[in-house]
């Protein structure tokens, strides 16, 4: 993924994009949208914005542990920054399954996934992940949804 498809406009694209997935930033967004907007499942929208938190801190958890260093690949540094050094697992693939699986009963779940999918894999296009860091963080997205369902 490193070293396919890397025109400069789909590089800034890509970047700007997996921006989105920052710290979960989406995810809650899209969840404080649904509780502020519909009223009959505020709690519903409000509690899958809890998960997707809980989901970030259970990550952050994991890197502190794991510390596991990011890609380090010579002739190909990374075209974003990070907030930190740290890799495995990717905050982005867990926040974003996190988040899909949380809403999913909310919203229609195709474009969720979809949208988490691409987010996902928008990291090791950056050169910011492993394919193992996304994979990682996906099952512990999973993982916390699937324990505060």
């Amino acid at each position: 993924m490193r070293t396919r498809g890397h025109a400069p406009v789909i590089e800034r694209a890509v970047a700007r994009f997996s921006k989105l997935g920052e710290h979960g930033a989406l995810w809650i967004a899209l969840s404080a949208a649904g509780a502020a907007l519909d009223k009959g499942r505020r709690r519903e929208f409000r509690d899958a914005g809890v998960t997707v938190a809980a989901s970030f801190i259970a990550n952050q958890t994991v890197k502190l542990v794991v510390r596991r260093g990011r890609p380090d690949l010579p002739g190909l540094p990374p075209m974003v920054h990070t907030m930190s050094n740290r890799s495995y697992p990717s905050a982005h693939a867990t926040t974003s399954v996190a988040g899909a699986r949380a809403l999913s009963p909310l919203l229609p779940a195709p474009p969720l996934y979809a949208l988490a999918a691409a987010l996902t894999l928008s990291r090791p296009y950056l050169g910011v992940h492993y394919p193992s860091d996304t994979l990682a963080g996906a099952v512990l997205g999973a993982a916390v949804a699937e324990l505060r369902r």
